[in-house]
C-alpha cells in the first residue's frame, strides 16, 4: 500500500519529467512558430499593404504625369498667340492685326472722316522725320530743265533721266535751241530714256510752244502747263511746286500705290485721287507730301514685295503684312541711301549728302 504511493509519485515523476520536456517543447515550438509566422507574415502583409496602396499612388502619379504633358501641350498651343507681336508692331498691335494680309484697294471700313485725317497726317510726319532731306529726284537747274526731264521721265526711272540729260542740255540749252534742233539728233540723245522717238516730239513740240506762246519762259500757272505737248497735271505739279515754290500733288506710280495701301482714298484716277488726297491735308502741305510718299515708295513700300518689317510706319499702316516682315530680311529690301546705295540725281542738294546719301553715277559709268 505504501509502495504504490512511491511507485505512483515515481512513475508520476517520471512521465511527468519526460512528457513534460517534450510536451512543452512541441507546443512551445508550435506557438512560437504561430507567432512568428505572423510576425514574418504581418511585415509581408504590411508590404503588401503599402504595395496596394503605393499603386494607387503610382497610379496618381502616372495620372499626373500624364496631366502635366496636357499642360505643356496647352503652353504650346498658346505659344503662338505669345509670337503675334513679331508679326505686327508694338505702337499699333490692334490696327494691324484687325488688317487682312492682302492688298487694300477698298473703303477706310469703319474709320470716321476724322479718324482718316489724323491718321493720314500722321504718317506724313512720320516720313518727315524719316526723309527730312526729301526732294525732286530729276537734275535740274530752271523751269526748263524740271519741265523737260519731268517728261522724260515717264516709262523710265529718274536715275535714267538725269543720266541722260546732261548731254540734252549741254547742246539744247534754252527752249529755242531744242525748238530748232534736228529730229534725229535729238531721238539719239533720249534713246536710253526709252519711247524715244514720242519723247523726241514732246519735248521738241513744248519748246516750240514755249517759244511761240510764251516769249521762251515756262509758265508759273497750271492752265498754261497743261497746255504744252506732253504736259499733264502730274508734270504739271511737279514744276509749280519745285520750280516756282507754289503747292501741288504728284500723283504718280508710287503715290498712287501708296494711298491706297493706307486706304486714304479707294479712287484708282490720277485726277480723283488728286483730289481726295488733297482734302485731307492743308495746301501748304501738298509738295513736301509727295515728297514723302514718293520717297516711301522708292526706298521701302515696294510695289512687288514691300519692307514691311524695315517701315516705319508700319503701325499705321492697314496692308502691313503684305511685304517681309522679319526686320533682318527687310533691311535687304531697302533701296538708295537707306540700303546704302547711290540716288537718283547725279547732283543732288546737300542735305542730302549730309544724310549720307550718295550721288548717282553718269551714264555709262560702272
Amino acid at each position: 500500500m505504501k509502495e504504490k504511493p512511491t511507485a505512483g509519485a515515481g512513475g508520476a515523476g517520471e512521465d511527468k519529467g519526460a512528457p513534460a520536456k517534450k510536451a512543452p517543447a512541441g507546443p512551445a515550438k508550435a506557438t512560437a512558430a504561430r507567432k512568428t509566422s505572423p510576425e514574418k507574415k504581418t511585415p509581408a502583409g504590411k508590404k503588401a499593404a503599402a504595395g496596394k496602396k503605393t499603386a494607387p499612388a503610382a497610379k496618381k502619379t502616372a495620372l499626373a504625369g500624364k496631366k502635366a504633358p496636357a499642360k505643356k501641350t496647352a503652353s504650346v498651343r498658346k505659344a503662338p498667340a505669345a509670337k503675334k507681336p513679331l508679326v505686327a508692331p508694338k505702337k499699333a498691335t490692334a490696327s494691324v492685326r484687325a488688317a487682312p494680309a492682302k492688298t487694300v484697294v477698298g473703303p477706310a471700313g469703319d474709320e470716321s472722316r476724322t479718324a482718316l485725317v489724323r491718321r493720314a497726317r500722321r504718317i506724313n510726319r512720320e516720313l518727315a522725320e524719316v526723309f527730312p532731306y526729301a526732294h525732286p529726284e530729276l537734275d535740274f537747274e530752271n523751269p526748263f530743265q524740271l519741265v523737260v526731264a519731268t517728261v522724260l521721265s515717264a516709262q523710265t526711272t529718274d536715275l535714267r533721266v538725269n543720266q541722260t540729260t546732261p548731254a540734252l542740255f549741254a547742246k539744247y540749252p534754252t527752249p529755242e535751241d531744242l525748238a530748232a534742233a534736228n529730229p534725229e539728233e535729238v531721238e539719239e540723245i533720249l534713246r536710253p530714256t526709252g519711247f524715244f522717238r514720242a519723247k523726241t516730239r514732246s519735248v521738241m513740240g513744248l519748246s516750240k510752244a514755249l517759244v511761240e506762246d510764251f516769249g521762251g519762259e515756262v509758265p508759273g500757272r497750271l492752265e498754261d502747263l497743261v497746255k504744252l505737248p506732253g504736259v499733264g497735271r502730274k508734270t504739271a505739279f511737279v514744276v509749280l511746286g519745285n520750280a516756282f515754290g507754289r503747292p501741288g500733288i504728284t500723283v504718280d506710280t508710287h503715290f498712287q500705290r501708296l494711298v491706297r495701301r493706307w486706304r486714304w482714298t479707294e479712287e484708282t484716277d490720277p485726277d480723283k485721287i488728286e483730289a481726295a488726297v488733297g482734302a485731307l491735308f492743308p495746301k501748304s502741305d501738298w509738295t513736301d507730301l509727295s515728297h514723302h510718299v514718293i520717297w516711301h515708295g522708292r526706298r521701302i513700300c515696294h510695289a512687288r514685295k514691300p519692307a514691311c518689317g524695315a517701315c516705319p510706319i508700319a503701325p499705321l499702316c492697314p496692308a502691313y503684312g503684305e511685304g517681309e516682315t522679319d526686320p533682318e530680311k527687310a533691311k535687304k529690301l531697302l533701296k538708295y541711301e537707306k540700303g546704302g546705295l547711290p540716288g537718283q540725281r547725279l547732283k543732288p542738294p546737300q542735305s542730302y549728302l549730309d544724310a549720307g546719301g550718295r550721288p548717282a553715277p553718269p551714264l555709262g559709268a560702272g
